[in-house]
């Protein structure tokens, strides 16, 4: 695994901090999230996309972590547009005390991905 960029975006208080990765199974997964959860303990949500490809074929894995609007799939719509096939994208939050509602959280969490690519 090898982390290839990340940036910190701020949304109405709340704190989003995006890490892409370079993978080579999906086993590296687990070590990404456990690296995520020691760095960011205050984060209330490590919402990923993680597309790798065997053999032509393209799997696809998302998580939302309890988080409303579906970052996941959202995560996941960025990796496609960007043409990544062995990689992770990671986004942590943390709660700024303002609820951004479904919309929000998915624009937020949009806003956060794209960024790296800018």
């Amino acid at each position: 695994m090898e982390e290839i960029a990340s940036i910190k975006v701020v949304v109405q208080r709340s704190r989003f901090f995006a890490h892409i990765y370079e993978i080579t199974s999906a086993d590296e997964i687990i070590l990404i999230l456990k690296l995520h959860r020691s760095r960011y303990r205050k984060a209330n949500h490590h919402c990923y996309g993680m597309r790798l490809r065997d053999d032509g074929d393209v799997s696809e894995v998302q998580k939302d972590d309890g988080e409303v609007g579906h970052p996941g799939k959202v995560i996941l719509e960025i990796m496609r547009r960007e043409g990544l096939d062995h990689h992770v994208l990671i986004i942590s939050r943390v709660f700024g005390g303002v609820k951004l509602g479904v919309g929000g959280v998915s624009r937020a969490f949009r806003e956060a991905g794209s960024t790296l690519f800018d």
